[in-house]
Order: C-alpha cells, then sequence, then structure tokens
C-alpha cells in the first residue's frame, strides 16, 4: 500500500515541478508555490523552534538540529534545495501563521500541530509525526502524576500561541493557574526555578528537555491528547502540499524518517514509534 502511494506521491512531485517551472512567477514574495520558489532560487526559508532540544535547537556555534531540523533538510532536498541554500528563521508558536501569511518563511517545520483552526489560515502537508500531551516536573515532585492532580491552585507553564495548558485547565484542572512564556525554554527555567510546577506540551518535546537536564526533571502521568506534526505552508499552495507529502512519504519508505528520529530524539530515551503515521489528505 505504501508503495502505491509513495509511486502516486512522487508522480504528483514530479508534474508539480513541470508545472510550476512553466510558472512565470520569480522567487521570494511573487512565488506561486513553494515548490516555484525552491525550482527558481534554489533556496527556501524555514522556520524551526530554536529552543527545543532534540527538535530544533541552535547551538551557540550557529549550527542547527534535531528531527525537525533533519525533515526540514530532506523536504527542501526533494524540492531541489541543498542545505546550503536553506535560512532557518526563529519561529514560535505564536508567530507560525503569520510568518507564512507575511511570506517571511516558506515553510514551518517546528512542531506545528494540525488543527481546524490553523487550517483557515495555512495549508498543512504530512503529519510526519504524531505525539501526544503530557507533563514534565521536577525530579523531587511526587504529588502531580498526571492532569488530574493540578487542582489546588497549582501553577501550570506552555507557551503563547498553543493550547495545551488551556486544554488541561478547561477538562482536567478547573482551578490550575496558567502561566505563558514566549518559548518552552523559558517554561523550563521556571520549572527548575521552581517558578512554577509543571510544563505541558506534547511528549517528544518534554522529553529533549529531560535529557538536556539530567537528573533535574522528569514526566508523569500518560499522554492525554493527539498532536499531529504537519508542515505549514501557505494558505491553498496545493503544489507545495503534494509536493512536501511526496518527499514525507520517500522518507518513510527510504529509512530516512527512524535513521533521524534515532539521531535525534533516540538519546532521550523517547520511544520511537514502530512505523510512520499515515498522510492525511486535506
Amino acid at each position: 500500500m505504501r508503495l502505491r502511494t509513495l509511486a502516486a506521491g512522487m508522480a504528483a512531485l514530479a508534474l508539480a515541478l513541470t508545472a510550476c517551472g512553466n510558472d512565470s512567477g520569480g522567487g521570494g514574495g511573487s512565488a506561486a508555490s513553494v515548490v516555484d520558489k525552491a525550482k527558481n532560487d534554489k533556496k527556501l526559508t524555514i522556520g524551526i523552534k530554536f529552543d527545543q532540544p532534540g527538535l530544533g535547537l541552535r547551538s551557540a556555534d550557529g549550527s542547527f538540529s534535531g528531527f525537525d531540523v533533519e525533515m526540514a533538510k530532506y523536504i527542501a532536498k526533494q524540492l531541489g534545495v541543498e542545505e546550503s541554500g536553506i535560512t532557518f528563521k526563529e519561529t514560535v508558536s505564536a508567530n507560525r501563521e503569520p510568518f507564512l501569511e507575511q511570506g517571511q518563511v516558506d515553510m514551518v517545520v517546528a512542531t506545528y500541530s494540525i488543527t481546524d483552526k490553523r487550517k483557515e489560515k495555512v495549508s498543512f502537508a504530512g503529519p510526519y509525526f504524531v505525539a501526544g500531551q503530557s507533563l514534565l516536573v521536577r525530579s523531587d515532585s511526587n504529588d502531580i502524576t498526571g492532569a488530574e492532580s493540578l487542582n489546588n491552585n497549582k501553577k501550570l507553564c506552555s507557551v503563547k500561541g498553543s493550547t495545551p495548558a488551556q486544554k488541561i485547565k478547561d477538562e482536567y484542572a478547573k482551578d490550575v493557574q496558567l502561566q505563558e512564556f514566549d518559548s518552552y525554554s523559558k517554561c523550563v527555567d521556571a520549572l527548575i526555578g521552581k517558578q512554577v510546577d509543571a510544563v505541558t506540551t506534547d511528549d517528544i518535546i518534554l522529553a529533549g528537555f529531560a535529557a538536556a537536564n539530567p537528573g533535574k526533571l522528569k514526566l508523569v502521568g500518560k499522554p492525554f491528547s493527539t498532536e499531529k506534526y504537519g508542515v505549514g505552508l501557505k494558505k491553498d499552495d496545493k503544489a507545495g502540499r503534494d509536493a512536501v507529502n511526496a518527499a514525507i512519504e520517500k522518507s518513510f519508505q527510504d529509512g530516512s524518517w527512524k535513521a533521524a528520529l534515532e539521531k535525534t530524539v533516540g538519546p532521550s530515551g523517547y520511544q520511537i514509534p514502530a512505523t510512520p503515521p499515515t498522510l492525511e489528505k486535506y
């Protein structure tokens, strides 16, 4: 089944490249599709997180690492853009849609959960990964064991432009106190500094922070949501969506997806899924 899907996807990629190659539009903001931009300019600006260990991290020397980074490089390569032609732009949760709408980035690969509300503003390819919302606490914490135990005015941190903390308040712990920052790294600093009691977001993100702070932090409880990570694209870029989906499917088939996960996320102890997700049709 996947082989037939891959063949169809690669045919769609070839068709998209040919069609966009005949488009008179140039690069940058004038490009009708990310495929057109990649073919004409051999350059792409890709939004990623800069502060998420194992997923999207900018090191002191200016290099980038993480699963999202590896997927971004792989997809760009399939579109005809070498790593040297990629500009990575820091994209936090609150500005992912605006950056795509304004043309500041050509795509977003930044633990970007696919939701119906976001589809009103941007298009998605994928998912290329499925995570679940969880909780991160200090290693010496014993009273928080899951979302339901966050009552009694516990302080919970998440980021602006994301929905995990509000989900807990709405569905599990009505009197939890919410604290929001613009990045998860600031939430983690507040957790270690005992200004908040827990941090919530996707389990794969939290596992990276726990691994980066050995002995200080731990994940608790079971995942209590399904978060499908997609590649964000400009609204109604069908050619781009088809081409990126074909690239993602190819990564599933040729082993690149699994190798990227094992290289970047594996060291945290996070359990790598046995099989990749199924691409959605929009």
